[in-house]
């Protein structure tokens, strides 16, 4: 073998190397987005149960109205949202916001009786499983994207590719944790 074919053959596997890297990366990216998508599918049903829930408790519920727009403006602000950490930030907050409306309605007796509000509760209720599973997902597939593009020498890869971090969907901010507060 001469030298110019040995240096083709390991210029050859350099090549397919940084090939296999790149790939790699692109598969984990859209693995990421796949995953962001999952989450916006359930968001979406959540926002759409969310007027409905709204429609049942005014009817009971004619004292909590300040409750009642706090998380209609949780919706719209959530549902306007497009960037990402935004996008987060507005989740958390209509979170926030259910479980304020939720507790108001452990002093309606008769909202609590009412089918329609139990069914309504019930799957916001599955809604809400179906996100956190989304949402472990996307931050499973997050977590192995941001390690691949960190990682030596796959980050000088992403670095020349502009692969750039993404956040993880985390709810668990020291306000979620805290004991809802209902003032009448």
């Amino acid at each position: 073998m001469n030298p110019l074919t040995i240096i083709l053959i390991i210029l050859g596997i350099i090549i397919l190397w940084l090939v296999f890297i790149f790939n790699g990366l692109i598969v984990r990216k859209n693995r990421v987005e796949e995953a962001w998508s999952d989450i916006e599918v359930q968001l979406k049903r959540r926002y759409d149960l969310i007027p409905n829930i709204v429609e049942t408790v005014k009817g009971y519920a004619v004292h909590e109205k300040g409750v009642l727009e706090e998380v209609t403006q949780a919706r719209v602000t959530a549902m306007n949202t497009k960037e990402p950490q935004a996008k987060l930030q507005a989740e958390n907050q209509i979170s926030q916001t259910l479980k304020t409306l939720f507790a108001v309605a452990e002093n309606y007796p008769q909202l609590k009786a009412n089918e329609n509000f139990l069914q309504l509760q019930n799957e916001l209720v599955d809604t809400e499983d179906k996100i956190q599973a989304a949402r472990r997902f996307y931050n499973a597939n997050v977590r192995d994207y941001n390690i691949a593009i960190q990682v030596f020498p796959a980050n000088l890869i992403s670095g020349a590719f502009n692969f750039k971090l993404r956040e993880l969907f985390d709810v668990d901010k020291p306000e979620e944790k805290e004991v809802v507060k209902v003032k009448f």
